[in-house]
């Protein structure tokens, strides 16, 4: 069993910050890729951030410059630190990993995710 438990979320006016936070716990042996995916209702899950266990990350588009990820591997924790956020970025955020297994196969496992909402 695994979990994922995020947290940060809110509702924060154009041009503010909020700090994204994700921790997996549970049976696993390790995490590879660890990332955030957003979604707001009547479209599809979109990758915003990932980041992988060497910090090799990987933005959309759209956050470039706005949004920065990190993770600290010693606590399993993900952060998604998110500044001059605009009304466009209000969505549900889903904290994402991609795991080994301690039978040594690979899986993908999503928090319950948490609402983002930037509005005056």
């Amino acid at each position: 069993q695994v979990q994922l438990v995020e947290s940060g979320g809110g509702l924060v006016q154009p041009g503010g910050s909020l700090r994204l936070s994700c921790t997996a716990s549970g049976s696993f042996l390790k995490i590879n890729v660890m990332g955030w995916y957003r979604q707001v209702p009547g479209k599809e899950r979109e990758l915003v951030a990932t980041i992988t266990p060497d910090d090799t990350t990987n933005y959309m588009d759209s956050v470039k410059g706005r949004f920065t990820i990190s993770r600290e591997n010693a606590k399993n924790t993900v952060y998604l630190q998110m500044n001059s956020l605009k009304p466009e970025d209000t969505a549900v955020y889903y904290c994402y990993t991609h795991m080994r297994a301690t039978r040594g196969y690979d899986f993908n496992w999503w928090g319950q995710g948490t609402q983002v909402t930037v509005s005056s």
